[in-house]
């Protein structure tokens, strides 16, 4: 059935009404427990369910598999998200005869970001520059057949300088042939309201369907504002703010404004709401319990899967284990079996300056001494972002600033780390997380970039440590070392809470690490493509990428906080 078919119907019948999003899981593991979770959360009631689309079609076999067990095997109606830069006209084509072929009607057209591995962006062939060029497409082409949905902005795209000019842009999308748009999330509802009023006063009759995206962490919603530049209100950011340091209680906030702003949207006429779940369950159905929109889930046996679920301890769960288990993923390196593994990069691409703002922040580097003293300069506080890092180091580092740049100036380029503790309140302003009353442990890792030259002396003592040591090693071309024994994680944060099992939600393995050296490694390319492409720069960047190794070093005794830092000489 067509989206904008359901949509009419839940218009007509004057109730409030839902649809979720979700995006392709970076492993498998992920994937079966997302499939689980999707269990439950199409018992709930949503109108649809979309799923996003990867830059270029990096997820086109993950999210066509994904959107076919949501329509075929959960019975929910399902959006597939589709983006055309850096699609020629063939891929497509796959991409919607592929849908076709898995009973799948409804596509929201957009225009998306680069593919990481794309040095530059690129218009497809037959003139695909933008969403509206999709729209027309896939009307010309296919005619009726597909249920076309688009983007609105409420705060205009985030690379337009002209208002009025990007609206404009917005009703083009929609006169080519949409049938319904989805709203980027926003925190303010007046902004969506004033927006929504403007649609209609333009005679837009289409179903509008209002993003909205409760905070699941403070740390995710710093990097989606400043990569968005939503608007925000003060009193949502200064709570935020003074919440920071309980987990818990930003989740809480989180819940309370997302409950707060759909009551406001409902009291403005405005019915749909679309919720960015981040492939975690437990705020949006907190969510939907607190406005009474969710149906409630059935008591009895669930459909079959296409996979198994499973928690972090690996151990199968009660349904209200499964709702929570990864609530907490405490940085990057969160649980890999968990479908929310890697959110940070699941929407958007990494680098987020043009060529000017790289050169500028981050100067022209054609040594290796210059990498080090950038990476010097950034845990020092002088430089706010690097390629890998779009926001300020946290507080916590500030315990091990001075090792920080101590290393990274003797060419150990740190992406992450995080100091060992032994039994820290989760109240702790600087180190705490989850519920309060508790307590939480970490051991001391540094995650760092090493030089060719330099990486066989550092594997030596890295081997000599062994007992004490976990390490993971690899480069670009593929070769991995590890001391990890096959098949386990090595935990890295957990913590003890009243009335809960341990919590241990950042770990690291080989899938885990294995799926970010990826992204790491093709980061350095972006990088280079700041510059022209036979310059120094990007000869040398280039070079440095393919001759260096990604290291993540763990000491296991966190009761010896600072004997990691012998390693690095």
């Amino acid at each position: 059935m067509k989206v904008s078919d359901k949509l009419k119907q839940a218009e007509d019948s004057k109730q409030p009404y839902f649809s979720f999003e979700y995006f392709p899981p970076k492993t498998e593991q992920g994937l079966a427990n997302l499939y689980d979770r999707i269990e439950r959360m199409a018992r709930l009631g949503p109108v649809f369910v979309a799923v996003t689309w990867g830059a270029g079609g990096a997820t086109a076999q993950r999210t066509l598999e994904l959107c076919s067990a949501c329509q075929g095997v959960f019975g929910v109606e399902t959006v597939m998200h589709l983006t055309c830069t850096n699609m020629d006209v063939a891929q497509v084509d796959a991409a919607l005869e592929g849908a076709k072929a898995a009973g799948i009607q409804n596509i929201l057209a957009l225009r998306g970001d680069p593919p990481r591995d794309a040095e530059y962006w690129t218009a497809c062939e037959g003139g695909f520059s933008h969403a509206v060029d999709l729209v027309r497409y896939i009307r010309e082409k296919y005619g009726s057949y597909f249920c076309v949905g688009v983007a609105g902005y409420p705060e205009g795209h985030i690379e337009s300088t002209d208002a009025d000019q990007d609206f404009e842009y917005f009703v083009a999308k929609v006169e080519a042939g949409a049938d319904f748009v989805v709203s980027q999330l926003a925190y303010d509802a007046d902004v969506f309201i004033r927006w929504e009023k403007r649609v209609r006063a333009r005679g837009i009759t289409v179903p509008v369907v209002a993003g909205v995206l409760p905070v699941q962490s403070y740390q995710s919603f710093r990097r989606l504002v400043f990569l968005t530049k939503v608007a925000v209100p003060e009193s949502l950011r200064e709570r935020l703010e003074d919440a920071k340091s309980n987990d818990q209680a930003v989740k809480d906030l989180g819940v309370e404004h997302a409950v707060a702003m759909v009551r406001q949207l409902q009291a403005a006429g405005v019915r749909g709401v679309h919720l960015t779940t981040l492939n975690l369950e437990n705020s949006v159905q907190r969510v939907l319990d607190a406005l009474g929109m969710g149906e409630a889930a059935s008591a009895g046996a669930g459909m079959a899967l296409p996979g198994r679920a499973m928690t972090s301890t690996g151990a199968m769960t009660s349904t209200a284990e499964r709702r929570v288990w990864d609530d907490f993923p405490n940085g990057r390196w969160g649980d890999a079996r968990s479908p929310a593994f890697g959110s940070a990069d699941a929407y958007g691409a990494m680098l987020k300056f043009d060529a000017q703002g790289a050169a500028r922040v981050w100067g022209r580097p054609c040594t290796l001494d210059d990498v080090s003293e950038l990476f010097a300069r950034y845990v020092t506080g002088e430089i706010a972002s690097l390629p890998w890092s779009d926001e300020p180091l946290r507080a916590e580092t500030e315990r091990i600033g001075e090792e920080l740049a101590r290393v990274n100036r003797l060419g150990f380029w740190t992406l992450a780390s995080q100091p060992a503790l032994d039994g820290v309140a989760s109240a702790d302003a600087t180190h705490g997380w989850g519920p309060r009353g508790g307590y939480v442990y970490q051991k001391a890792f540094v995650e760092c970039f090493v030089a060719g030259a330099k990486f066989g002396s550092f594997l030596s003592r890295l081997q000599s440590s062994a007992s004490r040591v976990t390490y993971y090693a690899a480069n670009r071309q593929g070769d991995f070392l590890t001391n990890a024994h096959a098949g386990e994680g090595t935990a890295l944060t957990w913590g003890v809470f009243p009335g809960r099992a341990v919590v241990q939600p950042t770990l690291i393995d080989k899938i885990s690490f294995l799926a970010w050296r990826a992204e790491a490694f093709q980061t350095w390319r972006e990088w280079a493509a700041m510059f022209a492409h036979d310059s120094k720069e990007a000869c040398f960047l280039r070079e440095t990428a393919d001759e260096c190794w990604l290291v993540n070093v763990v000491d296991n005794d966190y009761k010896q906080a600072d004997a990691i830092w012998d390693l690095f000489q």
